[in-house]
């Protein structure tokens, strides 16, 4: 695994263990279709979550959120209705959105919910 890709499965599991201190019960990771990638899917006061972490040095040019453009926007909610047709669940679906960012020495996150419908 390269050294980026690794980075974000650090970063996906770092924003795990934040959603589980806020009391979010993680039902999946990574999940995959041929739409696209979930980074994380939880549970949170009557949703089912659908989160993408983004990880980044700084946001020098740019945050981390906007680069979740509409066309990853449309492969996350592709992704999210296979997953939903196939796992049963009459919470109501959620768009959310982790920035995480790790330079000098440092992590600062920012947890965007509802980032998109």
């Amino acid at each position: 695994m390269d050294r980026t890709k690794l980075q974000g499965r650090e970063g996906e599991a770092e924003a795990a263990r934040y959603l589980r201190k806020k009391g979010f019960r993680v039902v999946g990771m990574n999940y995959s279709c041929r739409f696209g990638e979930i980074d994380i899917i939880a549970e949170d006061r009557g949703c089912i979550v659908f989160v993408e972490v983004k990880l980044r040095k700084d946001a020098r040019f740019a945050e981390a959120r906007e680069y979740v453009t509409e066309a990853k926007r449309e492969k996350i909610r592709k992704t999210a209705l296979i997953w939903l047709a196939a796992n049963e669940t009459g919470l109501q679906p959620r768009f959310d959105v982790i920035e995480i960012y790790y330079g000098k020495g440092r992590i600062e996150m920012n947890h965007i919910e509802n980032a998109f419908e």
